[in-house]
């Protein structure tokens, strides 16, 4: 049977909803469930009189069974669907376009629906009355069940929880576990939980919090209140009948749609594709097929792996061999080849193959999917030079579509490799809506595509408007329902400007619904806008933190001002969003250089971390850079030989000045995983100090130095700090050495500003210029500067590094002191030589008055005798 043969009838299941006769006894016996070429006919679900009519019941049992329905086809590996069935409801409903009843009956339902709550509640369950391999009698659901959503996280989707329940009903299987005697001790004398198969993960939990298997057992007997917790994220292959709600099907999905992804729109054209697949051994399913239009391309779509293996054994080598196998089969040797390796397992005997690995001449790319991959799985990335990526176990997560986004051939040609302009996937609820923009530059529109996404049932509504205003709807797009895709190829060179898309939710349960968006350039002769995210290093130790970069380009030349956002997302906490900066300050190096960055250490716990830099530009604030940044060779103009100057050939011009972009742009670019380690358990402590103050200027005015610097956080470069401790020195050595003791400039009356705030502080140096350090000898060059740092404090009195060091200059000439001073000793002698002078001339004067009158006053006595 073919996959499309498969497929259609799942998508053609046909509902009948019956309104009951008011004497049942007219009724005749209504046939059993037949199965026919595959799919189950005459399934009757009855709702029971005492239900009361709600406008959601049948909705909800039409989508379980659908949902239903394709879980069981890929379950039994596409071998038995849900065809038709049909719905009784009581005749106390009113009317609304039902049909009459023939042969059904309420007796005689496969499924019955009730208000009636059993001793567990709200518990589905199948009434079964004989032995194993017996079919049951009817499936039990209560109303509750159908209309409450929160329910689902406790059972599971209703769809999985019906198959499990028709497993009862139809082949007489039994559960997995048990609730009576939930653990039972092993023949090593250990406790284990109940549980198939054994490999599912989780902890023992009593009734005061996780505690060890000892603490659940007293003198032999199970403590009450003791119970197995399981984890959210199993890499074990699961059996229907333990937990229904736990399934490899939905990572096996994720991996079609985005192996679809990278088939029909990234991977270049003439590309060789070969297809492997692999658990405790690989398998071949596809030898090297070049791609050289689209009919290869779907081709090779439909040899990806349809179904999870039943083996809980992972051999990622087996896998690899089986791959460089596939390689060799083009030119001997797998020299050049690139593989993308994704796995959800461990593997312990990873390290056996890695000579292997290395001596292959082959890049792997590695997608860890999970907290469960094997955790040296990075190691073969790190030995070939591949890229390395996470996808965590989320269904609303598209990390798997950013992952195969983001590989390329390598071959560097940005001209015909593909570009991802958006990447959006969220939980959506019942008729509500995902709705969002994309936009559409010039350099790009070759080849664009819109692949729309979904988990369970058929197809959102799509409505997509282009920049013109026409619209597109569902029916224009290509569906592909065993993947659950729906994609829509524009023609030529799609319309530059604002595209807007609404994806509506037309069920009645929560579904993942996600837009992927690319494109290739327009034009060889303009290169398109590019974004490169990246992290400092692969992995980090708490507290330290982890650095985000993204570098967006057109050509060679920086894109300045742009809106740059990264998400980083743990492996089960909120993703993180973070706004990156290039303003020179921070994590940011250098100012405009097109390289936006930021700190990241909001850790929530020990593990991987995927990040994904999603880049806005308006056209009425993009610039583009007028120089390429970097370090450059110096160019020198010319020579002097023997008293020539022998000039060079004049440097060719840039050619270009900082410029506005012609119109927005929407670009999105993994930037891989990293994992951090160290990370204590509860909150956080506060061990994060201000970040490094980098771009601190001193300008001297007149008798005062100015400073000026961007403020740092309270954490790195998120929040406000608390203080600023300035000192000062002569010695720019001393300075660097010493920071500590150098002289404390008084900032009493300066108080932080927020993060990225431009801080200015004036002083006066004049006390240092006039204490006894400073003693300039007119000659020393040096004595003419001081030298400035700066550290910022936090509340907790944590201190950054000590900032970059500023100068400023005194302007005290050489020789100027000696003058002065010589012109003072010349001043102050000549004023006292006069002030002598004057006191002994006033004497002389008076002494000879005195004198004068003393001799008149002699000559009139002598006459008077």
């Amino acid at each position: 049977m073919t996959h499309r043969a498969n497929a259609d009838p799942i998508c053609n299941l046909k509902i009948v909803t019956l309104l009951m006769a008011l004497n049942p006894q007219l009724l005749l016996l209504g046939a059993r469930v037949q199965l026919r070429d595959n799919g189950y006919d005459g399934l009757l679900v009855a709702i029971n009189p005492q239900v009361s009519e709600d406008q959601k019941l049948i909705p909800n049992i039409k989508e379980m069974i659908t949902e239903a329905s394709f879980y069981l086809f890929n379950a039994t590996k596409r071998r038995v669907f849900f065809r038709n069935i049909k719905i009784l409801i009581p005749a106390t409903w009113k009317a609304n376009n039902y049909s009459k009843v023939k042969q059904e009956s309420y007796e005689k339902a496969n499924v019955i629906v009730t208000n009636w709550y059993g001793p567990h509640g709200d518990d589905p369950y199948t009434l079964q009355y004989r032995g194993c391999g017996k079919e049951g009698k009817y499936i039990y659901f209560t109303s509750d069940f159908l209309l409450n959503d929160d329910l689902t996280s406790g059972y599971g989707s209703r769809g999985k929880v019906f198959v499990h329940e028709w497993a009862h009903l139809r082949w007489g299987v039994f559960d997995e576990y048990n609730n009576e005697k939930p653990f039972y001790i092993s023949g090593q004398n250990q406790i284990k939980a109940t549980r198939c198969s054994s490999d599912i993960t989780g902890m023992f939990v009593c009734e005061k919090g996780p505690c060890s298997q000892e603490d659940c057992i007293i003198s032999k007997l199970f403590q009450e209140g003791c119970i197995f917790v399981y984890n959210s994220t199993q890499n074990a292959t699961t059996s229907i009948m333990f937990m229904q709600s736990l399934s490899s099907a939905e990572r096996l999905l994720r991996v079609q749609q985005a192996a679809e992804l990278y088939l029909m729109q990234i991977v270049e054209i003439h590309t060789f594709v070969g297809i492997v697949s692999f658990d405790s051994k690989g398998d071949i399913r596809s030898q090297l097929h070049q791609i050289n239009n689209d009919d290869d391309r779907k081709l090779l779509v439909s040899y990806l792996p349809a179904t999870v293996s039943a083996e809980a054994e992972t051999s990622i080598c087996s896998g690899l061999k089986r791959g460089f196998k596939v390689a060799e089969k083009l030119h001997g040797k797998a020299y050049g080849s690139v593989m993308i390796l994704v796995t959800s397992g461990e593997d312990r005997h990873i390290g056996n193959c890695l000579l292997t690995v290395l001596s292959s001449g082959s890049v792997i790319h590695t997608v860890a999917l999970g907290s469960s991959a094997d955790k040296n799985l990075e190691e073969l990335s790190h030995l070939t030079g591949g890229l390395q990526f996470f996808v965590p176990d989320k269904s609303n997560s598209n990390s798997m579509m950013d992952a195969f986004g983001r590989i390329s051939s390598g071959t560097g040609d940005i001209f015909h490799q593909c570009i991802q302009l958006e990447s959006m996937g969220k939980n959506i609820k019942p008729h509500h809506q995902l709705k969002n923009t994309v936009t559409v530059d010039h350099s790009v529109g070759n080849d664009t595509a819109f692949l729309v996404t979904w988990q369970i049932l058929g197809p959102p509504e799509i409505v997509l408007f282009d920049p013109n205003g026409r619209k597109y709807y569902t029916h224009n797009f290509t569906i592909n329902q065993a993947l659950r895709t729906a994609r829509l190829w524009i023609p030529g060179t799609a319309k530059s400007g604002v595209w807007t898309y609404t994806l509506n939710n037309t069920h009645h349960s929560l579904q993942a619904l996600k837009m992927t968006v690319t494109s290739r350039a327009s034009r060889s002769a303009e290169p398109p806008v590019t974004v490169e995210a990246f992290v400092g290093k692969d992995s980090t130790v708490f507290p330290h933190p982890m650095m985000i970069y993204a570098n967006v380009r057109k050509g060679f030349y920086p894109i300045l001002n742009a809106t740059v956002t990264a998400t980083i997302e743990p492996e089960a906490e909120d993703p993180v969003t973070l706004k990156l900066f290039d303003d020179g300050a921070g994590a940011d190096v250098i100012k405009n250089d097109g390289i936006y960055s930021r700190y990241f250490f909001s850790f929530a716990a020990n593990g991987r971390y995927s990040l994904k830099v999603h880049v806005n530009h308006s056209s009425s604030i993009s610039t583009i850079g007028h120089s390429i940044p970097g370090s450059h060779a110096m160019y020198v103009p010319g020579y002097i030989t023997n008293g020539n100057i022998q000039m060079n050939a004049p440097r060719k011009s840039p050619g270009r000045s900082e410029e506005e972009l012609e119109s927005g742009f929407s670009r999105i670019s993994s930037g891989g995983s990293f994992s951090v380690l160290g990370v204590p358990v509860g909150p956080l402590p506060d061990v994060f100090p201000p970040c490094k103050i980098i771009d601190l200027e001193a300008v001297k005015v007149e008798e005062e130095v100015t400073l000026s610097w961007t403020a740092p956080g309270e954490d790195f470069d998120q929040g406000q700090a608390n203080s600023y401790e300035i000192r000062m020195s002569k010695s720019l050595q001393n300075i660097q050495d010493d920071f500590n003791n150098a002289i404390l400039v008084n900032t009493s009356n300066l108080n932080p500003q927020q993060v990225g705030t431009k801080e200015i502080f004036t002083f006066s140096p004049q006390l240092f210029i006039n204490g006894p350090d400073y003693q300039p000898d007119g000659t020393t060059p040096g004595n003419h500067r001081i030298y400035v740092a700066i550290q910022a404090i936090d509340k907790h009195s944590l201190k950054s590094a000590v900032s970059n060091i500023a100068q400023a200059s005194l302007f005290i000439f050489p020789n100027s002191a000696p003058v002065l001073a010589r012109d003072f000793l010349v001043l102050k002698g000549v004023l006292t030589a006069m002030t002598l002078t004057g006191i002994i001339c006033f004497t002389i004067v008076v002494m000879h008055c005195i004198l004068n009158k003393k001799k008149r006053a002699e000559e009139n006595g002598t006459k008077l005798l």
